[in-house]
């Protein structure tokens, strides 16, 4: 039981499984003690699942991945590829208040492709995932 609790794959992968099956065993209070650390355990060390809404005029883009061969059919390694000045869209902010309140929502939606200027934007990483953030006004054109 010992060996299952301390294996991060096993609790990762089959975290209520386990835990149904120490609540089975849990009639001592030594049983009773180590369900009580797998909790904490498992607490600590499950992923954090987040979420990110832009505000204002603000755009949550995905940029596409990097080009790693060329038109000729030459492969390229990835720290010397051209990094893609293209991205999806991934969540968009509801829009800027002009001076008399009105609400300009933005052009763009979730999933349209769209060209990128080569700097600007803030770069965050939610999770293991790399996205960028942009005003509406840098982004330079929209993919049909």
């Amino acid at each position: 039981l010992t060996l299952l609790l301390c294996t991060n794959h096993f609790i990762h992968n089959s975290t209520e499984l386990l835990h149904r099956s120490l609540h089975l065993f849990a009639r001592n209070s030594f049983l009773s003690h180590i369900l009580y650390q797998y909790k904490m355990f498992a607490r600590a060390t499950r992923p954090l699942q987040r979420s990110l809404a832009p505000l204002g005029d603000r755009i949550l883009i995905r940029k596409a991945v990097k080009e790693t061969k060329t038109a000729g059919g030459i492969l390229l390694p990835t720290d010397n590829a051209k990094e893609s000045n293209e991205g999806t869209v991934v969540a968009v902010g509801p829009g800027l208040r002009d001076v008399s309140g009105v609400l300009h929502a933005p052009t763009l939606k979730a999933g349209d492709t769209v060209l990128l200027p080569k700097y600007g934007g803030t770069e965050i990483e939610i999770g293991d995932e790399k996205l960028n953030l942009f005003r509406e006004d840098d982004i330079l054109g929209k993919f049909d």
